[in-house]
């Protein structure tokens, strides 16, 4: 099974996108808890491409949802400022105050996650899996 979707770089556009992704995950059969940190995990990320990759400019994001034997991958595709891989960290847990656990939320809810920075943008790749087999690795 899969999905794809196409949408501005725009914070009102987020909701869309986790009603866009609650369905594939109900469609998929999955869990709603799980259901619920996957769609917080994908909305943290789109955040993040709104901030760092385009500085809050209207510009496009393609997310691809795969369910394959074993595994749900999702592939944020953004053609903004190139993330350094290096420098994603969330900050301390102990550091208690609002913002900045995205990495920590997309880190607890995939069991994979790859960045990958391109010439133009990054492509992120979020993978959990859900049992035996495997998609293959083409993202």
């Amino acid at each position: 099974m899969k999905k794809a979707i196409r949408f501005k770089s725009k914070t009102c556009q987020l909701a869309s996108v986790r009603e866009a992704v609650r369905r594939f995950l109900q469609e998929s059969g999955h869990d709603e808890c799980e259901a619920e940190l996957i769609v917080l995990a994908l909305d943290e990320a789109c955040t993040n491409i709104i901030r760092h990759a385009y500085c809050h400019a209207p510009r496009p994001v393609l997310l691809r949802m795969e369910r394959g034997q074993g595994v749900l991958r999702f592939v944020l595709r953004d053609f903004g400022t190139p993330c350094d891989p290096r420098k994603i960290r969330g900050r301390e847990l102990e550091d208690v105050r609002p913002g900045g656990l995205g990495v920590h939320i997309i880190r607890k809810a995939f069991d994979r996650v790859e960045y990958a920075p391109l010439r133009r943008g990054t492509r992120l790749v979020l993978e959990k899996f859900t049992g035996t087999g495997d998609l293959s690795r083409k993202a």
